[in-house]
């Protein structure tokens, strides 16, 4: 006997994630496993760490973040939008909590990191994503006030300042920069009237200004950006070995694992400098097939947001920008600092650099993006049977229509007259 044709409730109808955006994802994912295997192991010989230590290290971490990207690709969103004070003043705690004696440790002459057990954890990337999602929660509560009220607009870039503060004591120049970014980035497509953002903005840009001439190391980049070769063998060189691998690389690179700059040329090679290696090894058309993939990843991201906002989910619109805005942002200033277009801020490279903390924070992160594309499509299917559906009767059933029924379930449909299934119009 064939089988009648079954109703469809809306809830249970499911969605699919962003082809295209996964498939940036794992392409990304996949050349930060080659790239960190060869830019690092010379150096972990060198150390006597044994060879494959920072790339068993970036599997660790990577797991630890494909772990919570899965909890985040099964989380509702409306289930994280209630929680955006948490997500904020987690933020404030995580920025103070490096300075808890045995807690927070120092390196390198910062302050940054916080030691769980074996695993050291830089904290501003984990506020990175957590005040996006608070921002985002703002946007939404706010979004009648904020174009037309300047104090509406100044609460969330104040508290945005105050935890720049909080990073630059530690400090952290680079991550306070890309913070500020992506509020006023944010705030504008919250629908916050131009002439509003323009004066906060400028402030904003003269105070960093100060404070990055207050410090002297600091000048001293910027003075080594516009001219590195004029102290090639100290301040500058870092950068112009940088430029003779982006050089060596020419059109198709000189091979995998073919990179002579990493062998304890380049500092930091395997993370905050991986670009150069790359270009190194995959020359100008690999540095065009990476940026094409940020680029597909930012599109998609933004397409996301942008399909959010029209069918009336300006939560998940206002998350889809912002972590289009970090990943987009993030990977621009480390490719320009490669480049010689922008002075050194010691910010990776997303999903390629060598990186625990940043590496896991930004699987979240991608997570969530494409639980945001799951749920985007899920809306739009479930719109979709609405709109083909000509009654929905009081539990929230359908039928298919139908005009979408195979041969076979019309047989079924019109031949099963003994069992009498819901239907979206008259009793058949």
């Amino acid at each position: 006997m064939a089988t009648p044709v079954q109703a469809t409730k809306y809830n249970e109808l499911g969605g699919r994630v962003d082809v295209w955006m996964l498939c940036a994802i794992v392409a990304l994912i996949g050349l930060g496993i080659v790239m960190v295997a060869s830019s690092s192991m010379s150096y972990a010989v060198m150390t006597g760490q044994g060879a494959f230590y920072y790339f068993n290290r970036h599997l660790i971490f990577l797991a630890i973040g494909l772990a919570m990207a899965a909890v985040a690709l099964r989380t509702e969103i409306k289930q994280i939008e209630k929680y955006g004070y948490i997500f904020l003043l987690l933020c404030f705690l995580a920025l103070l909590s490096v300075w808890i004696p045995g807690l927070g440790k120092s390196v390198n002459g910062a302050r940054r990191w916080v030691h769980l057990g074996p695993l050291g954890f830089q904290a501003v990337e984990a506020v990175k994503l957590m005040f996006i999602v608070w921002l985002s929660s703002y946007l939404v509560r706010y979004r009648d006030q904020i174009p037309v009220s300047l104090k509406a607009l100044l609460k969330p870039i104040g508290l945005a300042c105050i935890l720049v503060a909080l990073l630059l004591i530690q400090p952290d120049f680079g991550s306070s920069a890309l913070l500020l970014a992506i509020t006023l980035c944010m705030v504008w497509l919250g629908g916050a009237n131009q002439k509003h953002i323009i004066g906060p903005a400028i402030l904003i840009g003269i105070a960093m200004g100060f404070i990055a001439w207050l410090e002297p190391y600091r000048v001293k980049r910027l003075t080594t950006f516009l001219d590195p070769w004029a102290d090639q063998f100290d301040s500058g060189f870092q950068l112009v070995q940088a430029f003779i691998a982006i050089g060596r690389g020419g059109l198709t690179g000189v091979g995998l694992g073919g990179s002579v700059l990493k062998l304890d040329y380049l500092p930091e090679a395997h993370t905050d400098f991986i670009f150069s290696v790359f270009a190194e090894e995959f020359g100008f058309i690999g540095i065009c097939v990476l940026v094409a993939l940020f680029g597909i990843l930012t599109w998609r991201a933004f397409r996301t947001g942008l399909g959010c906002l029209e069918l009336n989910r300006p939560f998940a619109a206002y998350c889809a920008f912002g972590l289009g805005l970090w990943i987009s942002i993030q990977a621009t200033v480390s490719v320009g600092v490669n480049l010689g277009v922008l002075p050194t801020k010691g910010l990776t490279l997303p999903l390629i650099s060598s990186g625990g903390s940043s590496l896991m924070m930004t699987c979240a992160a991608m997570g969530l993006l494409l639980r945001i594309s799951y749920e985007l499509d899920r809306a739009r299917r479930q719109r979709g049977e609405r709109t083909e559906s000509t009654r929905v009767d009081a539990s929230g059933f359908t039928h298919v229509p139908p005009a979408r029924m195979s041969a076979a379930q019309q047989a079924a449909r019109l031949g099963n007259r003994s069992r009498i299934e819901p239907t979206a119009g008259a009793p058949v």
